[in-house]
């Protein structure tokens, strides 16, 4: 890990995890670090009342830029609610789920 992102993995805000969140993070092994950086740096999009962060090689290439390298932890995504709870976090490097899904207009 880059020592700019230590520095800034320290400055962060706690967030909650939930029992079920704690055992799915342990049993797929995603680090605590892992959540925290993609809180901090993934994108963030809305989807059925639930945020998701995620990290994808546009959000490395972005950050590499600055001195931060978080590569390690590309793929990797957390599910929250905006009370600052995590529900679940998972790895999928298909992030065609987090798209804005354009409505159909219908004309009569």
């Amino acid at each position: 890990m880059s020592p700019a992102l230590a520095a800034l993995l320290s400055t962060l805000g706690s967030f909650s995890l939930p029992r079920h969140a704690y055992e799915l993070m342990i049993t797929r092994s995603i680090s605590r670090t892992a959540i925290e950086v993609a809180l901090e740096f993934g994108r963030c999009v809305e989807i059925r009342g639930a945020q998701s962060f995620a990290i994808g090689r546009r959000e490395v290439e972005k950050y590499r830029r600055d001195g931060i390298e978080p590569r390690e932890f590309e793929g990797t995504q957390v599910v929250g609610m905006a009370s600052g709870a995590v529900m679940t976090v998972y790895r999928n490097s298909d992030f065609r789920s987090l798209r804005t899904r354009r409505r159909r207009s219908f004309r009569w």
